[in-house]
C-alpha cells in the first residue's frame, strides 16, 4: 500500500495546486483530501490552518507537517501529542533574505525619501551610507532568522540578533531573553521581525517596544501578523517617531480595505509574499516524511 498524505488546509485553491503538483511528482505517495477513502489510512497530514478536529477525525495520523517554516498555524493541534514537522527549504530561506535585503536597501539608499521628492517634483541628492554604517536588529534566530542575520552580516552590515534562548552566530552580536531586548533596539537603523508566534511574542511589537527604537528607525515586519499592534505602529508613524515600515503580515489577512496602513506614505504593504517554499519542495519534503512513517 502506498503512503498517504492528507492535505488539510483552509484554502481550497492552495490545496488544489498542491494536489496537482503532487500528481506530477515522481514520489510513490498518494496525496488526498479528507473526502477521499484513502485519507482513513493517512499517517501524515500536510497542514495550513487545519481543522481543530483533524486528529479526532483521522486517528491514524502520527505526524502533522506544517506547510510553512513555522507551526503556529496548527493552533490547538500543537498540543495533540503528534510529531510536528516544519518546512525547511533553502530557497525559502534565501527568498526571505532577498525580501529583507530589499527592505534594508530601500531605507539605506533613501528610496522612501526619493519617492517623496518625486511627488514634489523635487530634484535633491542625499548623502549615501555604506553597509557598515547601518545597524540592523533581527528578532528571531530560527532557521530563517539565523540565515537572514548571518547573510546581512556577510554583506558588511552591523547586525544584532535576539531570540528567547541563547544563540551564537558568526558576525552577529546575539542577545537572548526579555531583559536584553532594549539593548538590541537601542540605536538601530532597521528592525527586522522574524519571530515565531507564541504566548511570549504575541503583541511584542507594541507601543512600549517601538518607543525603545531611535527616532527615524524603520521596521521590516515579516514574522506573524499577531506580533504587531497595528494601532501602535500607526501612532508612531503619525507622530513622526518612526521613519517607515515594510509590512508583509497583518493581524487580519487580507488587510481590510479600510485599514489606514494602505494610505500611509511611510508604509509599504505586501500581501504575505516575503517568501514561501515552492509547491515542489513541499511535496518532496512531506512525501519523504510519509515514506519514512510507512516504512516503520
Amino acid at each position: 500500500m502506498k503512503p498517504v498524505v492528507l492535505v488539510a488546509t483552509n484554502n481550497p485553491r492552495f490545496s488544489k495546486v498542491l494536489l496537482e503538483c503532487a500528481a506530477k511528482s515522481q514520489n510513490d505517495v498518494d496525496w488526498v483530501l479528507n473526502d477521499d477513502p484513502r485519507a482513513a489510512t493517512a499517517q501524515v497530514a500536510a497542514c495550513w490552518y487545519p481543522s481543530p478536529t483533524l486528529t479526532h477525525d483521522f486517528p491514524t495520523l502520527k505526524c502533522l507537517h506544517s506547510l510553512g517554516a513555522g507551526a503556529d498555524n496548527l493552533g490547538p493541534l500543537l498540543t495533540s501529542g503528534l510529531k510536528i514537522e516544519r518546512m525547511v527549504d533553502a530557497e525559502q530561506k534565501h527568498g526571505m533574505f532577498e525580501y529583507v535585503l530589499w527592505g534594508v536597501l530601500y531605507y539605506q539608499r533613501d528610496m522612501d525619501r526619493y519617492q517623496s521628492f518625486q511627488r514634489q517634483n523635487l530634484w535633491q541628492e542625499l548623502p549615501q551610507r555604506a553597509a557598515r554604517q547601518i545597524t540592523i536588529g533581527v528578532l528571531g534566530l530560527g532557521e530563517i532568522g539565523a540565515y537572514v542575520a548571518t547573510h546581512l552580516a556577510q554583506m558588511g552590515y552591523v547586525v544584532r540578533g535576539w531570540s528567547c534562548s541563547e544563540k551564537s552566530l558568526e558576525g552577529v552580536t546575539c542577545f537572548a531573553g526579555a531583559n536584553a531586548l532594549a539593548q538590541v533596539l537601542d540605536g538601530l537603523d532597521v528592525l527586522v521581525n522574524l519571530l515565531p508566534l507564541n504566548a511570549e511574542t504575541e503583541g511584542l511589537l507594541n507601543a512600549q517596544t517601538l518607543a525603545k527604537l531611535p527616532d527615524n528607525a524603520a521596521l521590516i515586519h515579516c514574522g506573524r501578523g499577531a506580533h504587531l499592534v497595528e494601532e501602535d505602529l500607526i501612532a508612531a508613524l503619525d507622530n513622526k517617531r518612526l521613519r517607515g515600515a515594510l509590512l508583509d503580515v497583518f493581524a487580519t489577512e487580507p488587510l481590510p480595505v479600510d485599514s489606514k496602513l494602505w494610505q500611509m506614505e511611510q508604509v509599504v504593504v505586501t500581501p504575505h509574499i516575503a517568501s514561501s517554499a515552492s509547491f515542489e519542495a513541499m511535496v518532496r519534503q512531506i512525501s519523504a516524511v510519509a515514506e519514512r512513517y510507512s516504512a516503520c
